[in-house]
């Protein structure tokens, strides 16, 4: 329906246009014509009608300019393009024609045109006045010749007139073709020679009325070829001398002709300007309605070309932003933009298709590695994943645990810079020798020591090329320090079995000496009594360690019963804070009970030696000379939940050695006088309590105080666990 309105309204304006032309031309029908005037009251409604939609539809692209909307900004180059190619053909054919009909009529109003139009008029008006001359003083020659005759006999009947119109015809040098001489009335009184009745044109009463006043008349008779000339006989009474002469009618014609020309010409030169303002004001009236018409389809193709480009373009960026579901209207035919249309649908279509097709492959992707990395992520052991440059491209959960690797610093850089430790490895099997290496590495990571039992390997691709490499590592400290507590509990029973049972006989032995041989040596008995009492004393020390070794060995079972640990804990302190004075001991314990199965003896022996254990450090650093400010402290701190206990037993002392993993094996120790075997007993009994035992730095207790060591002891409670223990 708006295409066929709009080809109505283009097709409607060339009609209009032909329609007052003809009405104003051809037809002539003039300007009070009804017609005329419905014919430009219909061109003045079209030129608003068309004006007003031009206008709504330009206020329409300007607002989707605006806005922005796809397709406007094609929308208003095509339509100012249109408006450009109707403005400027007209604009120009009419400067072009008004300049043509300016010069048309230059050239007909020009001087030489003029000159021979006056020329032509004169020409006509000398024929015309001489012939009239002419006449006018033949006529009045003759009516003289008679005047006198009649003067000169005053009884002259009309038969000798006759005889004198002849006479006097005769007499003149041009000749008359007739002569008469009428009455008042008309009638004829004597005709000269030649002079016949048939011939004879009866003058008007105006003639005669201006030959009585005038004394002449002259009477122009085209049709006939001839000039009539009437003259009042002034010695007659009512008689008229009426005479003829023959002249070219047509060139009288022509004059006459010639008269009304120049009276057009003149008059045509005096509304010159007026002709051409007209003329302006028409082409302009036709020039607008063409124009607009012109507009009005430029606006339409305009529209119906960039509506398609605009629907696409929008539908572009809807595919831009991931919407594959979009489809544009098909538009009927077969031109480039019927089949863009087409084509951008069937491209939708095949993009949505494939787009599900990858989504599927991505999901079925994104599983395999959501698995790998699950399963990388949850095995307790470290994999690491290197380029064919050794350059690090993936580290599992374990791996940056077990090698203390922050959030992305194992995710880039080479091998050798980030675990260098590692580097060997990797250089035997880029050497060649080997596509698998495996070694056991020892590893320092704030201050405490790890062993990792690491491998490493060669990762090819399916045409057998290096891809990269793969480490695997694990953490076998535990281990490691299960083999050597094992190893020393199988030494600590060989010494408790080999070494303890000599001990009483020499003891005994150095007793009896002491006895029965000081008194007779006089004064060397003195002499065998300090050297038997260093004998004992001796003896009493290595049967203090053989017992420790004893107790290592074959510590007993833990007796499980429902005790109070809070009291067990403050129990300890307070057996330990005489012990450990001048050093202050400090105690944070929740109040109440939290009951937890336990062997009271053996826990209350862990936390005694733990805290002695700090009072010693805090001994150690005053041997080796304190600060001067230096207030010794120990801290004893009890965090409690539903489910465990956590102890914290820190101290300001001479802190930790950097291989603080080996304390935990027998007869390792910092001090001089301690056997090694303390924090091994230790373990070994939280450990028979389902706990853990961790050594780690303390925290100072002043802005610049010195830090010590905390041992963080922490044991399941709660009567799930109490249950469990039992059961066990």
């Amino acid at each position: 329906m708006q295409n066929i309105v709009t080809f109505g309204l283009v097709v409607l304006g060339p009609v209009l246009v032909v329609a007052t032309y003809l009405v104003l031309g051809p037809l002539n029908l003039g300007s009070a014509a009804t017609a005329l005037r419905l014919v430009l009251l219909a061109d003045l409604i079209y030129v608003l009608s068309i004006a007003a939609l031009v206008m709504q539809r330009v206020a329409r692209m300007i607002a989707a300019r605006r806005a922005r909307s796809a397709g406007s900004r094609l929308h208003l180059r095509l339509t100012g393009v249109f408006a450009i190619v109707a403005l400027i053909p007209t604009i120009l054919v009419a400067v072009f024609a008004t300049l043509t009909v300016n010069i048309g009529l230059e050239g007909w109003f020009s001087d030489r045109v003029r000159q021979v139009v006056g020329n032509s008029l004169a020409a006509a008006e000398a024929y015309e006045q001489e012939h009239r001359d002419d006449l006018r003083q033949d006529a009045e020659s003759l009516a003289a010749y008679l005047n006198v005759a009649r003067q000169a006999t005053f009884l002259l009947s009309d038969g000798n007139l006759r005889q004198l119109l002849t006479q006097g015809q005769a007499r003149i040098q041009r000749g008359l073709r007739e002569a008469y001489v009428i009455d008042g009335t008309g009638e004829i009184r004597a005709r000269g020679e030649r002079s016949y009745l048939f011939d004879y044109e009866l003058p008007s009463r105006r003639d005669f009325t201006r030959a009585t006043e005038d004394g002449i008349a002259i009477i122009e008779d085209w049709r006939n070829n001839e000039f009539r000339a009437l003259v009042a006989l002034e010695a007659f009474n009512d008689r008229y001398l009426y005479v003829s002469r023959e002249v070219d009618g047509q060139i009288l014609n022509l004059l006459d002709d010639t008269q009304e020309t120049v009276r057009l010409y003149q008059q045509l030169e005096n509304e010159r300007g007026r002709v051409l303002f007209e003329f302006g004001l028409l082409y302009l009236g036709f020039a607008v309605i063409l124009m607009l018409a012109a507009i009005w389809l430029g606006l339409w193709f305009a529209e119906r070309l960039s509506r398609p480009v605009g629907r696409l373009t929008s539908a572009a960026q809807r595919v831009g932003d991931g919407d594959l579901n979009v489809q544009v209207m098909e538009e009927d035919g077969d031109d480039e933009i019927a089949m863009l249309g087409r084509i951008f649908n069937k491209m939708t279509r095949q993009l949505k298709g494939q787009r599900e097709t990858l989504l599927e492959s991505n999901r079925q992707i994104e599983r395999r590695r959501r698995l790998f990395d699950s399963v990388l992520s949850s095995i307790t052991a470290g994999v690491i994943g290197l380029d064919s440059k050794g350059r690090i491209d993936f580290v599992n959960r374990s791996a940056a645990v077990l090698l203390d690797l922050e959030e992305g610093a194992g995710l880039e850089g080479e091998l050798a810079l980030v675990v260098p430790e590692f580097s060997h490895l990797l250089e035997q099997l880029r050497a060649g020798q080997r596509d698998t290496t495996q070694e056991e590495i020892k590893l320092t990571r704030h201050g405490k020591r790890e062993s990792l039992l690491v491998r490493m390997s060669v990762r090819v691709n399916a045409k057998g090329r290096l891809e990269g490499y793969v480490v695997a590592f694990d953490d076998v400290t535990d281990l490691v320090s299960a083999q050597r507590m094992a190893a020393w509990g199988d030494v600590a029973r060989r010494i408790a079995h080999e070494i303890k049972n000599p001990l009483t006989p020499i003891q005994l032995s150095a007793e009896r000496l002491k006895r029965k041989f000081a008194p007779r040596l006089g004064e060397d008995g003195e002499a065998l009594a300090q050297m038997t009492d260093v004998i004992i004393r001796q003896t009493n020390d290595l049967r203090r360690i053989v017992d420790e070794f004893s107790k290592f060995a074959r510590m007993p079972e833990p007796e499980r019963r429902e005790h109070d640990i809070l009291e067990l804990i403050r129990g300890a302190v307070l057996l330990q804070r005489p012990a450990l004075e001048p050093v202050r001991l400090n105690a944070d314990i929740p109040d109440g009970t939290l009951p937890a199965v336990l062997d009271a003896t053996m826990i209350s022996q862990a936390l005694t030696n733990l805290i002695k254990n700090a009072g010693e450090a805090i001994e150690s650093l005053v041997e080796k000379g304190a600060p001067e400010d230096y207030d010794p402290e120990v801290r004893v701190a009890v965090e409690t939940t539903d489910q465990k206990v956590v102890i914290r037993i820190s101290d300001n002392g001479i802190g930790l050695p950097v291989d603080r993993a080996r304390l935990f094996e027998p007869y390792v120790t910092t001090r001089e006088k301690g056997t090694g075997l303390g924090l091994p007993i230790v373990k070994k009994i939280i450990e028979e309590h389902g706990g853990t035992l961790e050594l780690t730095d303390a925290d100072p207790f002043g802005e610049t105080a010195h830090r010590g060591a905390m041992a963080v002891v922490t044991l399941q409670v709660g009567a799930e666990r109490a249950g469990v223990l039992k059961s066990a």
